[in-house]
């Protein structure tokens, strides 16, 4: 870990600054987007849609009828970038609108939608499986469980930064 120096810190205490490299939240970014450039390559070719419309197709899948407003902070995307994806996949006849409570419109995937769903999920549990085949089963659980206190912390953070 050659970036690594001593600085000093208050008190007289002398810290290590890690460069960018090392922090854990570069790290885990850059594997995510590691992740993601793969499936995306994959889920065109395997099934002609972008990382964007997979992630819209497999929450449709997972949790419809949603209203755009609940897919794009889900999906964690604007709601303009969401309404063009999902008009993009109403155009293909993967998702569907109907008329919801008040002025709302609900989303859910069609028949083609959920056909298309099925496939995308197998495959997105078979790439699950591969990464998770470097790991012995006690280093999965340890991952689970740093993961899960990780994203406790971050949303908590989120919070206490939105004050």
């Amino acid at each position: 870990m050659s970036g690594r120096r001593a600085v000093a810190a208050p008190a007289g205490e002398t810290r290590t600054i890690l460069p960018i490299s090392e922090i854990l939240s570069y790290r885990l970014h850059s594997v995510a987007n590691s992740m993601s450039r793969s499936a995306a390559l994959h889920y065109r070719r395997e099934f002609d849609v972008s990382l964007g419309e997979w992630r819209t197709i497999a929450l449709l899948g997972a949790e419809a009828p949603l209203t755009l407003n609940q897919l794009a902070r889900r999906a964690a995307l604007d709601k303009g970038q969401m309404s063009r994806m999902v008009t993009k996949l109403v155009e293909r006849g993967v998702v569907q609108r109907a008329n919801g409570a008040g002025r709302t419109t609900q989303l859910a995937l069609t028949r083609r939608g959920l056909t298309l769903y099925g496939g995308l999920i197998a495959a997105a549990n078979e790439r699950n499986d591969a990464f998770l085949t470097c790991l012995t089963p006690q280093e999965q659980e340890v991952l689970d469980s740093a993961l899960t206190k990780l994203a406790t912390l971050a949303r908590a953070l989120e919070r206490a930064e939105q004050r």
